[in-house]
């Protein structure tokens, strides 16, 4: 009797940071993986197997390669004083990364885990097109499709902030703006009652965030994001470090509202809002501390187009994504073939 209970259908958020799978169990409990998309190559012999084995770290042999993945890569890193690499950048994958296909099979399979039934849907994010660099978003997609098929499962995309939307503004008549602060990019998608009326997405994230301090500091990209991580009050930081991760958050938060007033004003056909909107932001980057007080400042300093009732976080920013995702995915697997 539970397996008619179960819903079916997987949703999965492919972030340049973090890669989250969710999926609801028989009990309709939301059920979420996570882990870091990252990784790091390691020599294939017994010294390193041994030493490895001896930290508990694990790790994974394909073909002549060894790698280390997720979380364990990034302590690794940190250890030898290396940097971790990333199947992905600037939120598509990695152009420049021999490894990234076969490594984000990896990656995914682990937190996915197989299909339930034949041809489960999930449906993973993607970004909106970016206004700022001509990265493309159609070879990203085409590379997803393949994976989720190699996998078992039958592939389907949601664009990034509308996951968003679907996951945070579902009392709000999925009317609003989601927005989703990653590590490659920001996600803006501005919905009405649910359907997508404006999307984009901008290459500013946390790593542009990372990138800069490190410059600005003369440290490691990797170091300025562990400084990140472990804890900044943006309203009020304590040394030299956190002074420059908040001015380059102030910087990349007013870049953001500003593309989207400028989008607002400049685009055809956009829908009357009657009511004064919430926005939603979300994703690792806006975990920060005092990031939504910093929002709201920077918006007060703005003329923006639309009335907005408030500027809020997620209720759960790092699966936002992820749960959007999923509820894609239930909807889509509730209908009734044909």
């Amino acid at each position: 009797m539970t397996e008619n209970k179960m819903a079916y259908g997987k949703g999965l958020d492919v972030g340049t940071v973090n890669l989250v799978a969710a999926e609801q169990n028989e009990k309709g409990e939301v059920v979420l993986r996570l882990k870091r998309n990252a990784f790091i190559d390691v020599p294939v012999d017994a010294y390193t197997k041994n030493m490895l084995t001896r930290l508990n770290v694990p790790y994974v042999v394909q073909g002549k390669k060894m790698y280390v993945l997720g979380d364990h890569a990034f302590e690794l890193a940190n250890v030898l004083n290396r940097n971790t690499r990333r199947p992905m950048k600037d939120g598509l994958i990695s152009p420049k990364e021999a490894d990234a296909l076969p490594v984000m099979k990896l990656l995914i399979g682990s937190i996915l885990g197989e299909p339930r039934i034949p041809n489960e849907v999930c449906y993973y994010s993607v970004p909106g097109d970016p206004i700022d660099s001509n990265l493309s978003v159609v070879y990203h997609k085409d590379l997803f499709d393949a994976v989720l098929r190699a996998l078992g499962y039958k592939p389907s995309h949601i664009i990034e902030g509308h996951a968003i939307v679907f996951a945070e503004l579902a009392e709000e008549d999925f009317t609003g703006i989601g927005i989703s602060c990653g590590g490659g990019m920001f996600n803006i998608c501005v919905a009405y009652k649910s359907m997508p009326a404006l999307y984009f997405s901008t290459s500013r994230g946390g790593d542009w965030i990372d990138t800069n301090v490190a410059n600005a500091l003369g440290i490691k990209p990797t170091k300025a994001s562990m400084i990140k991580e472990k804890g900044v009050d943006l309203t009020h930081p304590k040394n030299r470090e956190e002074d420059a991760i908040a001015i380059y958050y102030r910087n990349l938060i007013n870049y953001t509202l500003t593309n989207i007033k400028e989008r607002f004003l400049a685009a055809e056909n956009m829908p009357s809002f009657p009511d004064p909107i919430s926005i939603v932001f979300s994703g690792g980057t806006s975990m920060a501390g005092n990031f939504i007080e910093l929002v709201r400042a920077v918006f007060k300093e703005m003329d923006f187009p639309i009335p907005v009732r408030e500027i809020r976080m997620a209720a759960d920013p790092l699966n936002a994504t992820a749960k959007g995702a999923l509820t894609a995915a239930l909807l889509e697997m509730a209908q009734p073939a044909g």
